[in-house]
């Protein structure tokens, strides 16, 4: 049984820490910024928000997790890459290979649900069609069929519970017509977010060599997503009935169960933390990945990511530990 741990104490970013300049004025610069030495192409990301009535522009970081050299992770860890983002301090608490690029896989469809959520309509009622039909062995499915008529958000119960590609693909088509025309959509998402080391070319995750990102990307994803209502019961669902139209008329009812160990039971979060919900994603070329928020006893709330596990139990155990940093 895991021993009630006290909170830890939290650490200050260095002076030195990225994105943390003093330049005259207060005001960080576009140039100043291409001079960090960061992985990111600066280039591509816009330094500011829009100008506020006192003309005084918010730098692109004042409000998301910064890393320091605190936080690089030195201990053995199976996964390729992993971190913990603290939302309330904003605070990267641990984090390995944040800017690798890899594989998502289903991880993938937190963007698809977030602009679902955040551009469509959930009351919608989406037909299904033949872009839902996906036979790539091994390819997690919710069980819709070309013609059967559901809403948006019965399609993103459908796509996050129990990962089904196939919601996915209708979603897509729903929204923008076409595959590609969605993943467009993801890209540019992406890079208003920051996520300018992300590139998606499907809105479900299945293996592409042009569809990746990092563990650092899919905080800032999964930051943004967690800002909308719909989001957070969703991925908090650990069960969801569909009754829905199909197609020839007849009346269908699937009940889609969560496959997350942390929302069935099979493994536990430290003492302090209770999840909020997340999203998982296995392929052979990504491994086993996992992106959670939780929440600790004083209401602060957590985003952390495994990326690249050698198997399934390794990815719940390495989830563990890097939750462990969180607490004393």
């Amino acid at each position: 049984m895991k021993r009630r741990r006290r909170r830890r104490k939290r650490r200050g970013i260095r002076a030195g820490a990225v994105f943390f300049l003093v330049l005259a004025g207060g005001i960080l610069t576009a140039a100043a910024l291409t001079r960090l030495d960061s992985p990111y192409d600066f280039s591509e990301r816009n330094a500011f928000y829009a100008l506020g009535q006192t003309d005084t522009a918010v730098p692109f970081a004042h409000n998301l997790c910064v890393p320091s050299q605190e936080t690089i992770w030195e201990e053995e860890l199976e996964a390729e890459a992993a971190a913990v983002f603290d939302l309330s301090d904003k605070e990267v608490i641990v984090g390995k290979n944040l800017y690798e690029t890899l594989y998502p896989a289903s991880i993938t469809k937190t963007m698809t649900a977030l602009l679902a959520i955040k551009y469509g309509n959930l009351d919608d009622m989406v037909t299904v069609t033949e872009e839902a039909v996906i036979t790539e062995p091994g390819s997690t499915l919710c069980g819709i069929k070309p013609g059967d008529q559901l809403t948006m958000e019965q399609l993103l119960y459908g796509l996050m519970i129990p990962s089904g590609n196939d919601a996915g693909a209708a979603i897509a088509v729903h929204m923008d017509g076409s595959i590609e025309a969605f993943a467009q959509r993801m890209n540019e998402e992406a890079k208003r977010l920051g996520a300018t080391q992300t590139h998606f070319v499907n809105p479900h995750g299945l293996p592409d060599e042009n569809h990746y990102t990092t563990a650092y990307d899919l905080y800032l994803i999964f930051n943004e997503a967690l800002k909308y209502p719909q989001f957070r019961e969703i991925i908090g669902t650990k069960s969801y009935t569909a009754d829905y139209r199909g197609t020839n008329g007849q009346k269908v009812s699937r009940t889609w169960e969560a496959g997350n160990w942390y929302m069935t039971g099979q493994d536990s979060m430290p003492d302090a933390l209770t999840p909020l919900g997340g999203k998982t994603g296995t392929t052979k070329a990504a491994g086993n990945c996992l992106i959670m928020g939780s929440r600790d006893f004083a209401g602060s709330e957590y985003i952390s990511v495994i990326l690249k596990a050698p198997n399934r139990q390794k990815l719940y155990d390495n989830m563990d530990e890097i939750l462990d940093k969180i607490v004393d």
